[in-house]
């Protein structure tokens, strides 16, 4: 749709006539009955008018191009000039020239155009030179003010299951626009758009230090070779601490630098564990492509994240339960506390977890587990095909669709079909299954959800993407309880009772918190340092690639998600 017009075939510029009329847009245009004034108030008054009619027509003109937010602003403020002197102007091209501290692009602004308005002295310039003038500011301001609060890409196009709240509609963000500009100091209140987290403001100071190391050259290599232990002497451990002093490690400094003393091996696990490594001081081959990590890239992985929180500042403000899949980990925050958290096996790279905001639904104690048809796929009719005696092992029946036994050896499981399997196999409960003694039922239709496991073993590992897509916590009892939220019915005693009696039942949860399914490959550690994370899905290269694209103010369409399964099939 073009700029707002008030009636069928009207144009801009007599909606503009009818605003300053004191008329409704479609109404015919009648000069309202004035007190006598006198001949400057009537050229004031002209000139405004002159304004108004040169606004519409440029609105007209560039209706196609500019942000949907431009014409709403000035339909609701009658078409009347938004932008006095060049003070503000300056303002604003300061704020866009700071937008690369976001990570954001300035020419998505139009920097340019920017400082020729900031330069322009608009007393000079004629009302048609004026009004282009105007719509360009206010035009660059919205999109500044739109990235800054909900970010440049659209990330329903990234990823198919995302189902977060879209960014407010054309008006609202008009309102917005309008409260901006009415602000005492314009710059200050273009930057309160950006997200007030802690951990948006951290980031943005480590991606200035990345920037500002990627511009004076990058990190002194570490030569290839053998895992580095401490104790050892290897002419490779003084480029190794040359590489950490680089980074910022100090104290380093040894009589003998190729000796990989004690406080070395400290500065190592330092660095693994702001790397999401295992910090043992051992300079393997995950460690070694850690430390081959460029600052420019370290860069684009932080700018990645600062566009990600953009998405969802607004939903971690509240209470929520965050699941952050590349750091598989979880957390559940109330009243602005981390009141619990656990580390979290996620979906291997080829069954990724989908990101999404969710809702806890209910609680199964002792859960029975239907083998969903991803897993039954590719995982249970080639086991049975290899070993017919594989269902007796995993304590698993086949079941029809009423719900009668199936003997599994009247099926010929190297026939059959890959699509359209006949029945369902389901496992009985028991703390030996799959999904251990509690299961966390969510509201989204792709089958994904939280539970305990059988295999407690994998919390220890540095990399946990195990799963077909669902949720291990490796902590799930204390988050049980949390959101029944009733200490007079529920305690740790009499939950663990009731999981003891072995009965499958369901319980519904006290307390509605919103669970956020997120990929942050950047965050900040409990001392408020930078912890970088493995980018186990890959993501962060079509965001980076995204966000440097030029689409004319469009990014989001920049980027559209590659044909994939459906929900049904990425469960597991």
């Amino acid at each position: 749709m073009g700029v707002l017009v008030a009636a069928a075939g009207q144009s801009v510029a007599a909606a503009a006539a009818a605003a300053t009329a004191g008329s409704h847009p479609g109404s015919p245009v009648v000069a309202p009955a004035l007190p006598a004034r006198g001949a400057g108030d009537a050229a004031a008054a002209g000139a405004l008018d002159d304004m108004a009619g040169a606004i519409a027509g440029e609105l007209e003109l560039r209706s196609a191009a500019l942000d949907d937010s431009v014409a709403p602003f000035y339909l609701a403020r009658g078409y009347r000039p938004a932008w006095a002197g060049t003070a503000q102007a300056a303002a604003l091209l300061a704020a866009v020239e700071a937008s690369r501290e976001h990570g954001l692009d300035p020419a998505d602004f139009a920097l340019e155009r920017l400082r020729q308005a900031v330069d322009a002295d608009p007393a000079t310039l004629s009302p048609a030179q004026r009004a282009a003038r105007e719509v360009s500011l206010s035009d660059s301001l919205a999109r500044l003010l739109r990235q800054l609060r909900y970010g440049k890409l659209d990330p329903r196009l990234l990823y198919r299951e995302w189902n977060f709240a879209p960014q407010p509609g054309p008006s609202l963000r008009a309102g917005e626009l309008e409260a901006v500009l009415a602000a005492p100091g314009l710059g200050a209140a273009i930057a309160n758009h950006a997200p007030a987290l802690p951990l948006y403001r951290g980031l943005q100071q480590a991606y200035a230090q990345y920037r500002a190391q990627a511009a004076l050259g990058d990190w002194p290599p570490v030569p290839a070779g053998p895992t580095l232990h401490p104790g050892d002497y290897d002419r490779r451990v003084a480029a190794l601490r040359a590489r950490l002093q680089a980074g910022g490690e100090s104290g380093l400094e040894a009589a003998d630098p190729a000796y990989f003393d004690p406080l070395l091996a400290e500065a190592v696990r330092r660095f693994q564990r702001a790397q999401g490594l295992e910090a043992d001081a051992l300079v393997g081959r995950r460690t070694m492509a850690a430390l081959e990590v460029g600052a420019a890239q370290r860069a684009d992985q932080i700018r990645a994240n600062l566009e990600r929180l953009r998405w969802v500042a607004q939903d971690l403000q509240g209470d929520h339960l965050g699941l952050d899949i590349a750091a598989q980990s979880a957390e559940l925050v109330l009243d602005g506390v981390r009141a619990w958290s656990s580390r979290v096996v996620v979906g291997r790279p080829s069954r990724k977890t989908p990101l999404l905001r969710d809702r806890v639904q209910h609680l199964v104690l002792n859960p029975k587990w239907v083998v969903p048809p991803t897993i039954l796929k590719q995982d249970v009719i080639p086991a049975m095909v290899r070993d017919p005696g594989y269902l007796a092992d995993q304590r698993m029946r086949v079941v029809d669709g009423n719900g009668q036994a199936v003997d599994p050896t009247e099926i010929d499981w190297a026939a059959v079909p890959r699509h359209g399997f006949p029945y369902r196999i389901v496992q009985e409960s028991g703390a030996d299954g799959a999904l251990g003694r509690i299961k966390f039922v969510l509201a989204n239709p792709y089958t994904i959800f939280m539970h305990d496991t059988n295999a407690p073993e994998l919390f220890e590992r540095s990399v946990r993407a195990f799963s077909s897509g669902c949720l291990r916590l490796e902590k799930p009892l204390e988050l049980a309880l949390l959101l029944l939220d009733d200490p007079q019915r529920w305690s740790a005693e009499t939950l663990a009772a009731e999981l003891d009696r072995g009965a499958t039942h369901t319980i519904a949860v006290g307390r509605e918190i919103p669970v956020l399914l997120l990929y942050f490959t950047a965050g900040l550690d409990e001392a408020g340092g930078v912890q970088l994370r493995e980018d186990i899905y890959g993501y962060d290269g079509e965001i980076i690639a995204a966000l440097t694209g030029r689409s004319g103010g469009a990014p989001s369409d920049s980027v559209r998600p590659a044909p994939g399964p459906t929900g049904r099939e990425r469960a597991g």
